[in-house]
């Protein structure tokens, strides 16, 4: 008789792998998305809810990652100062063009990621930069091409025309 059982992975035995993301082009959701999945460890067979088995993700270029829509315009992101009066408000664009661009990529990822502690430490796996460079090339990421998985990916590419399409 073929028993099956569920195999819960336990945190000595978990392997993390280190993954590069370069944004530049890619829309803001659908990688936010592609990358909680990978720091939460969804894509693996042996994933386990309640632990940390997702991998490192480096994104590089995150100042070039774009939105779809009037997103950039109308986007507003609101917090508190704690006066009275005090709530404040910057447009999607105001935050990519301002000195920190990365950090509107690692909202979108936090914001997809579960809350508590373990979503804090899975957050600790995310590392986000706005330029070209990274100081993690001593543990060879893998180079992960989002733009190819799907051509929704990317801003701006070309529909492909539905032939084969039944009269």
């Amino acid at each position: 008789m073929l028993t099956r059982e569920t195999r819960s992975l336990k945190p000595a035995e978990v392997k993390k792998n280190w993954v590069l993301i370069d944004a530049e082009g890619l829309v803001l959701g659908r990688l936010a998305s592609i990358i909680a999945n990978r720091l939460r460890g969804k894509h693996k067979a042996v994933f386990t809810p309640h632990v940390d088995c997702g991998d490192h993700v480096v994104v590089i270029n995150a100042k070039k990652v774009r939105v779809t829509g009037q997103k950039a315009e109308q986007a507003v992101f609101y917090w508190h100062t704690g006066y009275a009066g005090g709530i404040k408000g910057r447009t999607l664009a105001e935050r990519l063009d301002s000195p920190h661009p990365e950090r509107v990529l690692e909202k979108a990822v936090e914001r997809m990621i579960t809350r508590g502690p373990l979503g804090r430490a899975q957050m600790r796996n995310l590392h986000v930069y706005s330029g070209p460079e990274h100081p993690h090339a001593g543990n060879t990421p893998q180079a992960l091409d989002v733009a190819a998985m799907n051509r929704k990916n990317v801003f701006g590419a070309p529909a492909k025309a539905s032939a084969g399409k039944a009269a």
